[in-house]
C-alpha cells in the first residue's frame, strides 16, 4: 500500500507542477493549490504535505519566469505554505466522503480555498520585507501593494475549490 501512495503522490506532484506551468502566464490564477489540497484529501496529511512541498519546490525552483531559488526566504515560505495546504486537505478528508455535498459544504469549501490562498499570499508577501529588515511597516506596505493581486488570487481559488473538489472527490470515494 505504501508503494501505491508513493506513486499517487508522484502523480499528484507532477500534475500540480504541470498545471502550474500551463497557467504560468495568467497572473494569480493557478491550479497548484487545489491539486495539492486534493492530494491531502486523497492520500492523507503526510502525503499531502509531501506533495505540496515537492510540487512547489519543483515549480518555483525551475520557473523560467523567475526561480524562487534566487530569493531563499520567499522560496521557503512557498514550500511551507504548500505543505500546510496538503496537510489541511488531509485534515478535512472526512468531510468530503459523504453521499452528497450540500450548500453549506460548498460555502465551507470556498472559505477553505480562500483561507489557504490567503495564508500563502501573506507569507510570501511578507517574506521579503521581514528578511530585509524592513520590519512591520515594510510588511504592511508590501501587503498593501499586493492587495489587488491577492484578492484576485483568493477569489479565483475559492471558485476553483468549489468547482473542482466535489467533482474529483466523487471519483476517489
Amino acid at each position: 500500500m505504501e508503494l501505491n501512495n508513493l506513486v499517487r503522490a508522484a502523480i499528484f506532484a507532477a500534475l500540480a507542477v504541470g498545471m502550474g506551468f500551463s497557467l504560468m502566464l495568467v497572473p494569480n490564477i493557478e491550479l497548484i493549490t487545489v491539486i495539492v489540497f486534493l492530494s491531502g484529501v486523497t492520500l492523507g496529511t503526510g502525503w499531502g504535505g509531501l506533495v505540496g512541498g515537492t510540487a512547489i519546490f519543483i515549480y518555483s525552483g525551475m520557473n523560467p519566469m523567475g526561480s524562487g531559488l534566487s530569493f531563499p526566504p520567499l522560496f521557503l515560505m512557498q514550500i511551507f505554505s504548500m505543505i500546510i495546504t496538503g496537510v489541511v486537505g488531509g485534515i478535512f478528508r472526512p468531510f468530503f466522503f459523504k453521499k452528497k455535498i450540500n450548500l453549506l459544504s460548498l460555502v465551507g469549501l470556498s472559505l477553505l480555498g480562500f483561507m489557504l490562498t490567503l495564508i500563502y499570499d501573506v507569507l510570501t508577501l511578507i517574506s521579503y520585507p521581514l528578511s530585509a529588515g524592513l520590519g512591520f511597516t515594510g510588511a504592511l506596505a508590501s501587503l498593501a501593494q499586493g492587495l489587488g493581486f491577492m484578492v484576485l488570487h483568493e477569489v479565483s481559488n475559492a471558485v476553483i475549490f468549489v468547482l473542482a473538489v466535489p467533482r474529483v472527490v466523487k471519483y476517489i470515494k
